[in-house]
């Protein structure tokens, strides 16, 4: 069957989003339902949920310590990682703190300031825990595939952010 590639996009993109609308599904309906669901376990789910995702090779929360101006790695899923404390400022986890802003690294390689997780890394795609300005961490996820992350997985892992933000503030 012939697909043209605007279509065969779109197809991606649904299941995408598809994906994603049942990991937030859970969060919104059952997790954040539990009563005495303790910061620990609601970071400790998501992480879960997310990996879930095929293409999601790596998926952790870094928590931000302001005293000593650096990341530390709450929990995540995948392989093992030396990288439990990041300097505000290093590699794609830091300088999205340093600038502020969610990043989407389409091939690591490229990237001067990266920092290897894992040999096979090749995309990456951080997004901020943000409580209005106040920086309180990051998802941060990582792919074997080149150009695994765009505007969607954005769009929903700050959607899942808004969440952890919301639980954190009840």
């Amino acid at each position: 069957m012939y697909f043209p590639l605007g279509n065969v996009e779109n197809m991606e993109k649904i299941e995408k989003e598809k994906q994603f609308r049942s990991i937030l599904q859970f969060i919104e309906q059952k997790l954040f339902q539990i009563e005495d669901l303790t910061v620990k376990m609601m970071y400790n789910s998501v992480v879960d949920q997310l990996s879930t995702i095929p293409y999601f090779n790596w998926v952790g929360i870094y928590l931000l310590d302001n005293e000593k101006n650096q990341l530390v790695l709450d929990y995540y899923v995948g392989k093992p990682t030396e990288h439990t404390h990041i300097p505000v400022g290093k590699g794609v986890c830091g300088s999205a703190v340093a600038d502020k802003t969610d990043k989407i690294i389409e091939d690591v390689t490229k990237e001067e300031n990266y920092l290897a997780c894992s040999l096979e890394t090749r995309s990456e795609i951080v997004v901020l825990i943000e409580d209005e300005k106040d920086i309180i961490g990051q998802i941060d996820v990582d792919s074997d595939e080149v150009g695994a992350f765009d505007e969607t997985d954005q769009e929903y892992l700050r959607q899942i952010s808004d969440l952890i933000v919301d639980k954190l503030r009840s």
